[in-house]
Order: C-alpha cells, then structure tokens, then sequence
C-alpha cells in the first residue's frame, strides 16, 4: 500500500514545523489551509470521514521538511441529517519553505500524478508571485468559483493581543470550556452551529488528538437553558506566540445576540494569558459575506493575506 495514504499525526507536527518556520521567516506566505492550526484543525476531523481519500508527500533538505502536499481524491461523505455528500475533484493543501521555492515544481508534478483524471483545485497565496507563475506554467488556471460576490476564496485576518476589549455576554449567558462541558456537549455545539455536518463523535476525538489541542482553549457559550449556544477551538503556536480560531460557529437560534462577539474577545484574553502576542483568524473573502469579516472586523481584525485559487481540468 502506498504509505502517502494515511495522514498520521506525526506527518502533521512536521507539517506544523514547516508551518511554523514561514510563520517566522515570510507570514505574508501562510494560506489558510496551510496554517497551524488549520493542519491540526483539518487532520483532526477528517481523519475518520475523509482519510482514506487523503495523499500525502514530504521533501527534505538537510533533514528537515522543506516542503509538503497533501491532496484529498474525490470521495463520499456522510452528513448528520443523513444526507451523503460526493466530492468529485480532487484538492490540494501545501507548503514549500521560502529557502526552497524550487520544490513547487515537484509538489505540482506530484499532485497531477498522484490526482491524474481528476479536477483539480489547489489554494496557493496571493502574495506567493514565483508559486503562481509556476502553477500557471503547469496549466493552472484562476478558479471560476472565486469569482463574484458569492465567491468561494478565503482571507487570512490577524490582530495583535496587546489591548482587549472586555467581553460581555447577554444575562443568563455564560462561558464554558470543552474540558467543564464535556465531549457531548462539544461535539453538539458544532453540530448546531455547521448543519449538516460531517462532524461525530469519532471526528471530535481526533481533533482531541491533533497537536497541539487544549481543551483549556476550547470555548462554549452556554445559553440560560444549556445549549451550548457558541462555539471555538483556539489552536496555540507557542513558537511563534500566535494562535488561531478554527472554526467558530453559533447555533442559528442564538444569533445576532452578540454571543459570537463576546466569545472572540473571551478566547483572545484566554490566548494572551497562555502566551499568544497575536491571533489569526480565517473567513470568507467575497463581498457577498459580510456578516462573518464584519464579525472579525470588529473585535480588531483586519485582513492579511488571501488565497489565490486555481483548478485545473481532469483531462
């Protein structure tokens, strides 16, 4: 069996060193499927649903991974109102150390060989202009789909963690964490908030088993008859004093209360307190979808970078 099929967690932590590296060489260079706590956010709840799909391959130099791809075939999932999903393309997370920017070629010649006869999409970043004019030179071409009002492109946002507004939750409202709730009640917050989902039980497991998750870092918003009304993981990266959200979700019947403001705020001073200078956060970039950048924009985000989506067609 060829070894690229399972994505273990030890496969991730090199990626997150990878990661982590252009975190603090090039940050303009992080897409949001590349990110820290992306891979450990992605691995964790796909590993049971989507694994079987995944490919992966790794480059060194000197030792240490110097770059990384890791495709999703098409495949078929099941979602929690009974509902399956096909995924027919082929998509393409990666990464490739500045020092190395060679190695693209390799990673695109890997990715047409190992996804060959499918569509394929990849998210490389905007800011990246040699990974661009060589994914073009391979036939890459700007994804339709990411253009529009309704476009399916992702934005990077960051804010610093030095002042932090105190937040303030509705009465009866109140913040929990995944430790205090329990399993249950996490995996139902998420469930509520992304609807039909392929998030289980099994999924969140594996997220408890992604590095670097802290249940301490998990936060719910608990609403006065028990929902757990808002929810977010917070993913720490104590080597460069960074941290994301990823997801951040409120139940449909708890919106426009606020509550996903309050949490934001809430986890950002649980960051800081664990050591994070800066936050990061990822959304929907299109002018089409306002609500979410709004809801970042206003506890101090403001955008970074952003993904630059290209497809190339199966025949």
């Amino acid at each position: 069996m060829d070894d690229s099929v399972h994505v273990t967690a030890a496969d991730v932590r090199l990626m997150q060193g990878l990661a982590q590296q252009v975190t603090a060489l090039r940050p303009d260079l992080v897409s949001s499927g590349a990110s820290y706590g992306e891979l450990a956010w992605s691995w964790g709840k796909g590993r049971m649903s989507e694994g079987g799909s995944w490919r992966r391959e790794l480059w060194f130099a000197a030792g240490e991974v110097a770059a990384w791809g890791w495709a999703c075939l098409p495949h078929r999932v099941s979602r929690s109102d009974g509902s399956v999903k096909d995924v027919t393309g082929a998509g393409l997370a990666y990464q490739v150390h500045p020092g190395h920017s060679e190695l693209v070629d390799e990673v695109i010649e890997w990715y047409d060989a190992v996804a060959a006869g499918s569509e394929r999409t990849v998210l490389p970043c905007s800011g990246d202009t040699f990974g661009l004019e060589r994914w073009a030179a391979h036939g890459y071409l700007t994804d339709p789909s990411s253009l529009g009002d309704t476009a399916s492109w992702t934005q990077l946002n960051q804010r610093d963690l030095d002042e932090l507004e105190a937040p303030v939750l509705p009465d009866g409202y109140r913040f929990r964490t995944a430790e205090e709730a329990g399993a249950r009640a996490a995996v139902q917050a998420h469930l509520d908030a992304w609807a039909p989902s392929t998030y289980s039980a099994e999924a969140y497991e594996g997220v408890r088993q992604a590095p670097p998750y802290r249940g301490d870092l998990h936060v719910l918003v608990e609403a006065p008859d028990g929902t757990m009304a808002a929810s977010t993981i917070m993913w720490l990266d104590e080597a460069n004093r960074t941290a994301e959200f990823e997801p951040v979700g409120t139940h449909p019947g708890h919106r426009r209360r606020g509550l996903g403001r309050a949490m934001l705020l809430h986890g950002m001073r649980l960051a800081r307190d664990a050591g994070a200078r800066q936050m990061t956060v990822a959304c929907l970039g299109a002018p089409g979808y306002r609500a979410a950048r709004g809801l970042y924009y206003s506890v101090g985000f403001r955008k970074f970078t952003q993904d630059a989506p290209l497809v190339k067609s199966g025949a």
